[in-house]
């Protein structure tokens, strides 16, 4: 019905469309005539680019005993050793055979069709700091004659690009004949065996082997170059097979039952932003290391969904992103941008959730003290996070919780209810157990706060935590500060210890210093103050009573008679301004005194800091003030003082002002500076 509106062609026209078709079946056909009279000589040179290439820029010596071609598109090489200089072999491959998709190819693509490989071996080998890897991580000399011009990468571009290179040497079928990859070194032999792995039309199916048969693995699963998608699944044959190579390396356990990983899509949404959808799965993963905790950490089984969004500029999770633990689902906001400033974006808006389902999401193992805990009612929480790295100061840290709702059924292994009775406290130096003594009226020593002088109990509260009556366990601005901080620093140099995270920190938590355990500082804090089954009173009294005042001196009695041989109800400001210095240094207290019994001179700033600070509070009204704060009616008991100065000659004396002083006093004056600008903060508010 169509032939009305096609052109009619006539008898000479189909002539030269004959003709046409003909000679160009010809001109393919002598092209590749001529192609394949040559292609031996291309090949040659092929491989001689590539083994001077690697001699000269790596050092690195490709050994090829036979190759060339077989059929159309297909090289086989046979006896490949890669050898670098003055090393161990690196890797040996009996035979390799590689073809080449012709229809990509005519369009300048260069895809992998089919790939045999039989016998290869890749050995990494370290002895002492020499290893046959390392030319992978020289940098290759540039020409300094050559002015580059600067380029704008843009990322998604790069991406895009190095996705595509990868996929493209995924081959349609494969088949892997006895394959290892194997590491040694002075401590360490293992390897990883792969007796035989097929890719069938992008499905496949295999197992690996640690060593000969001390583990195995199987991998199932379906990968399209084309498409540019991957999924597969890791199962581990027996339960709590570890990762070969970690534990030895860097005293990391990793096990798991299932690892399930898919690559379902790489979209270019524009010029400027690539798409990358996909998610991983996990059953039964456990990981044990002693940073983390003196036992497995347990993770039954969590599932992250959504796509990541890369931009020239940045790199983003989806809007679509979720992570779900058990029956407790976040949808993180996720940024990081490259440039013109380097910048993190971080948001969490969970809407109302059960609270038991986030603790029931907890890690087995991993946060010891709310193992068994069982709460009620539901909770919502919010965070707003944003920094300039390379501008910490003027960060953005909101963070607010919705949990009126919340009710304690039942305290897990750190019994907080506990604290309002008598118990047993053991305080430690470092992770050294030194001795037990129980907190409650059995014990002569323990000062109820009634009965500890009102002026003490201000400058210890102004020092540590001014508003420790009003928050619920965390003050936003010193978490801010200590952000700022640490990254400034590059490691974990400041906390935002309030009074009731280093009561928990001190009464329930372990003495390693690792990120879960201020984790679980943390959550046990936020159920301790938001439960409110221990007052705040009874808080402040028992961190009076626990915490280290110096060398094997604990609590605010043994304080008060150690260094001055009062009770704690009779001491003045300059005193307790004295004593409430050096908490956070609790052994160098006795370094703040010269041989008469006063205090040196640095420390006068401790009290003119806090001296401010109460005045503005409006908290010294009541309170008879001498002058600098008493500063020179602070008098250490004889017995405690130092030998007086060597007198060198008439006029000079040799007075103990060391480095490890030096280092206090900044110590002192930074800590101060932050509180100070920390206070000023929230007084404007």
């Amino acid at each position: 019905m169509f032939d009305k509106y096609l052109p009619r062609i006539n008898a000479n026209q189909k002539k030269w469309i004959g003709i046409s078709v003909v000679f160009l079946f010809v001109v393919v056909v002598v092209g590749m005539a001529i192609g394949l009279s040559k292609r031996d000589a291309y090949l040659r040179q092929a491989i001689g680019q590539v083994q001077h290439k690697l001699r000269d820029a790596y050092k690195v010596d490709v050994q090829i005993r036979k190759y060339q071609f077989e059929g159309l598109n297909t090289v086989l090489l046979e006896d490949v050793i890669v050898l670098p200089e003055d090393r161990d072999t690196l890797s040996t491959i009996q035979k390799l055979r590689v073809s080449i998709r012709l229809l990509p190819l005519l369009f300048g693509n260069i895809k992998i069709g089919d790939l045999d490989l039989y016998d290869g071996k890749v050995s990494f080998v370290k002895k002492d700091s020499v290893s046959n890897y390392d030319f992978l991580f020289r940098k290759k000399e540039r020409d300094t004659t050559v002015i580059e011009e600067p380029t704008e990468r843009n990322f998604a571009e790069f991406v895009e690009k190095i996705a595509k290179q990868v996929f493209s040497k995924v081959p349609n079928d494969m088949h892997v004949v006895n394959f290892e990859v194997s590491y040694k070194d002075e401590d360490t032999s293992q390897k990883i065996r792969i007796p035989e792995a097929i890719i069938d039309n992008g499905d496949f199916e295999t197992s690996m082997f640690l060593n000969e048969h001390d583990a195995e693995w199987i991998l199932e699963g379906h990968v399209d170059g084309d498409a540019q998608q991957l999924s597969v699944a890791i199962s581990a044959k027996d339960k709590d097979t570890e990762i070969p190579f970690l534990k030895s390396k860097y005293g990391l356990k990793v096990s798991f039952d299932k690892l399930v990983f898919d690559l379902n899509r790489i979209k270019k949404e524009s010029k400027n932003l690539l798409l990358i959808e996909g998610g991983w799965e996990y059953v039964n993963l456990v990981v044990n290391h002693h940073r983390l905790s003196d036992q497995d950490i347990i993770l039954p089984h969590g599932i992250a969904e959504g796509g990541i969004q890369v931009a020239n500029d940045h790199i983003a999770l989806s809007k679509d992103a979720r992570v779900t633990v058990d029956n407790f689902t976040i949808n993180p906001i996720l940024k990081y941008t490259l440039k013109p400033k380097r910048k993190l974006d971080l948001a969490i808006h969970t809407g109302q959730f059960k609270a038991q389902h986030f603790f029931d999401a907890l890690p087995n193992g991993l946060f010891e003290s709310l193992d068994g805990v069982e709460v009620a009612g539901d909770v919502k929480y919010d965070l707003d996070f944003s920094v300039v790295l390379d501008d910490p100061d003027n960060l953005v840290f909101k963070s607010s919780i919705d949990d009126t709702d919340l009710r304690v059924v039942k305290w897990g292994k750190a019994d907080v209810k506990g604290l309002n009775s008598s118990f047993v406290y053991e305080a430690f130096d470092d992770t050294t157990l030194l001795r037990t003594f129980v907190v409650g009226t059995e014990n002569p020593k323990f000062v109820s706060l009634n009965n500890i002088s009102d002026i003490l109990k201000t400058t210890v509260r102004n020092t540590e935590d001014p508003f420790f009556y009003k928050h619920n366990g965390f003050e936003e601005e010193a978490f801010k500060l200590s952000i700022a901080t640490n990254i400034k620093e590059k490691r974990f140099k400041r906390g935002a210890s309030t009074i009731s995270m280093q009561l928990v920190k001190n009464v329930f938590l372990n003495r390693k210093k690792t990120m879960n355990r201020k984790l679980e500082e943390i959550l046990l804090v936020w159920l301790m103050e938001s439960s409110g089954q221990v007052t705040k009173d009874r808080l402040y009294e028992i961190y009076l009573n626990v915490i280290e005042w110096g060398k094997n001196v604990y609590g605010i009695s043994e304080a008060a008679n150690y260094y001055f041989l009062k009770h704690p109800a009779d001491l003045n400001i300059g005193e307790s301004l004295f004593l409430s210095s050096i908490i956070p240094r609790p052994k160098t207290g006795l370094s703040s005194f010269d041989h008469t019994g006063h205090l040196k001179p640095w420390v006068q700033r401790h009290f003119n800091t806090y001296g401010y600070i109460m005045n503005k509070m409006g908290e010294l009204k009541n309170i008879t003030v001498p002058a600098n704060y008493g500063f020179y009616e602070v008098v250490l008991q004889p017995q405690l003082r130092p030998a007086a100065p060597v007198m060198r000659d008439t006029t000079t004396f040799d007075f103990d002002v060391n480095e490890e002083h030096e280092q206090i006093m900044r110590d002192i004056e930074m800590e101060e500076k932050a509180k100070k600008s920390i206070l000023d903060k929230l007084f404007d508010k």
